[in-house]
């Protein structure tokens, strides 16, 4: 804990998963780059055809960059939470709740990472490609599959500070 901060300081950690983040904020800006030039490619002002494969990268990327915000999200501590009863708990109990639902969301995201590690190993040995781009469709969903086991691990990490926090 830092002093008097009631905060746990910053390390490498933090650190890896802030960045990757920014990387998810960079990929949506450049996405959003991406949508202003083809629709406006598409107008009647230009009359050409828009940025081919437009809307694959579109999903592809969104679905990239929702996974790289849910680990800072998770250190953070800012998904929603419901507190109808254990805002009257001593500060321990609530912490030990906190932590054994952060054990919980790890479990899940366990389990989504496993099945989206599952379907990139399906979309791998079928050869699976875009319709338009004729990308891989395996790299994104792997991509995602391994964003959501950091989330799993963030979601350890958090749960562990929480436990060993004494305030």
């Amino acid at each position: 804990m830092v002093e008097g901060s009631g905060q746990v300081p910053a390390s490498g950690f933090d650190a890896a998963v802030r960045a990757i983040a920014i990387i998810g904020g960079v990929l949506l800006v450049a996405l959003a780059t991406m949508v202003v030039v083809s629709v406006t490619l598409r107008s009647d002002l230009v009359g050409a055809a828009g940025v081919p494969g437009d809307f694959e990268l579109v999903q592809m990327a969104t679905a990239v960059a929702a996974f790289c915000f849910l680990p800072y999200c998770q250190l953070r501590r800012g998904n929603i939470f419901v507190d109808t009863f254990t805002l009257k708990l001593p500060l321990r109990w609530q912490r030990a709740i906190d932590a054994a639902w952060d054990i919980v969301y790890a479990l899940a995201m366990a389990l989504i990472a496993w099945r989206l590690a599952a379907g990139a190993a399906s979309a791998f040995a079928s050869g699976e490609n875009t319709m338009v781009l004729q990308l891989p469709s395996y790299l994104p969903i792997a991509l995602c599959a391994a964003l959501a086991a950091l989330v799993s691990v963030t979601s350890v990490v958090s749960a562990a500070r929480l436990v060993r926090s004494r305030r």
